[in-house]
């Protein structure tokens, strides 16, 4: 079971993966070896799945953000696993997630400019077939963060 320090530790490391352990310690009230042991311990529970690195997308030149909701009329396992090998190839699509509703999945494209969503969309048609497809432009993010909330431990 984790306590509070455990909670900071992961939010500590949330924040910036690089942080040395001494000021993790310090802001958790440990001595640098129990925190260690902690975080060594947090990664052997799974808690911890890896470090990344969060890239600039400006500087990528990926600043435009697509959220393409897409409905199919095919749920077979054939086409589920088309489909799953369609947006793993290509880069573009970062995120996919299945919906209830109207729709059957949104996915999230981050591309150099609007004009080349026309790519994406004929690689994917290429890969897949769809029933229905409907793009929505991010005009501004509000709010981005791969942090997640830790005190519903």
């Amino acid at each position: 079971m984790l306590d509070d320090r455990d909670r900071r530790i992961l939010t500590l490391l949330q924040t910036d993966a690089e942080t040395p352990v001494t000021e993790i310690a310090a802001a958790v009230a440990l001595s640098p070896s129990a925190c260690s042991r902690r975080i060594a311990r947090l990664r052997d529970d799974g808690y911890l799945l890896g470090t990344s690195a969060r890239l600039d997308r400006r500087k990528l030149n990926l600043p435009t953000t697509i959220f393409l909701l897409v409905r199919t009329g095919r749920h077979a396992e054939e086409w589920l696993d088309q489909f799953h090998a369609a947006v793993t190839a290509i880069p573009e699509i970062v995120e996919v997630h299945r919906l209830t509703g109207n729709f059957d999945y949104v996915l999230k494209l981050v591309l150099p400019n609007v004009e080349y969503y026309d790519t994406v969309y004929k690689q994917l048609l290429r890969r897949i077939e769809l029933y229905d497809m409907s793009a929505h432009i991010s005009m501004e993010t509000v709010k981005l963060s791969a942090a997640l909330p830790t005190h519903h431990l």
